[in-house]
């Protein structure tokens, strides 16, 4: 058996194989760190031409005359919710029409940070016992990502929660919750059943948590 196997085909991923060589870092079993942070400055003008609740869109003229519209965005968090017994865990979804797209998303349950000074752990129990009136027992963050940085600042962050059932709490009008066995929703996130960026991102992070 060689020591370093193909890895396995991932559909809907180019380049799929064997790839290159690891480097003598990742053969001595050492991960190297990605850095992908460094200061750029700011730009040099800068007109707000649309201000919401949730977001503002302002036109930008960076070094070399570059122009940009650039949406500044308050946020928001996601988590991937496990529901039963360790060793035999379910995701539990929602699925709500998203207008923007036209059509109705399955997703994690997410949402903005739309109250004033509140935390994201807080915020993302809130959105779970709103969207799913379920009761989040236990919280953990996965990390967090930018959706569209190429004309956004949005950042999402992405939590792992276990939950369970409260009967006092009632889901919001027009979600519908969804249950998938965990290896049948990272499948769906892998083949391209769900659509949705921050899910598949999501569920591709609790997996490896929960290895």
């Amino acid at each position: 058996m060689p020591a370093h196997p193909a890895p396995p085909h991932v559909p809907g991923v180019r380049g799929g194989g064997a790839g290159p060589e690891p480097d003598a870092s990742r053969r001595a079993g050492r991960r190297r760190r990605l850095s992908t942070r460094s200061a750029v400055g700011e730009p040099e003008f800068s007109e707000t031409v649309f201000e919401g609740h949730l977001f503002r869109v302002d036109v930008e003229t960076w070094p070399g005359g570059r122009r940009r519209d650039i949406v500044h965005h308050v946020g928001a968090c996601g988590a991937v919710v496990l529901i039963g017994e360790p060793g035999n865990e379910h995701i539990l979804l929602v699925r709500q029409l998203r207008e923007a797209v036209g059509r109705v998303l399955v997703e994690i349950p997410a949402g903005v940070y739309d109250v004033p000074n509140e935390d994201p752990e807080t915020a993302i129990r809130r959105e779970i016992n709103e969207e799913t009136a379920y009761l989040a027992t236990s919280v953990e963050p996965l990390g967090r990502i930018l959706t569209t940085p190429g004309f956004s600042d949005e950042a999402i962050d992405l939590f792992l929660v276990r939950a369970e059932p409260d009967p006092s709490l009632t889901a919001e009008e027009g979600i519908e919750t969804v249950t998938l066995h965990l290896d049948d929703a990272l499948a769906a996130a892998l083949d391209g059943s769900l659509e949705d960026a921050k899910t598949v991102v999501a569920l591709l992070l609790a997996r490896e948590r929960l290895r």
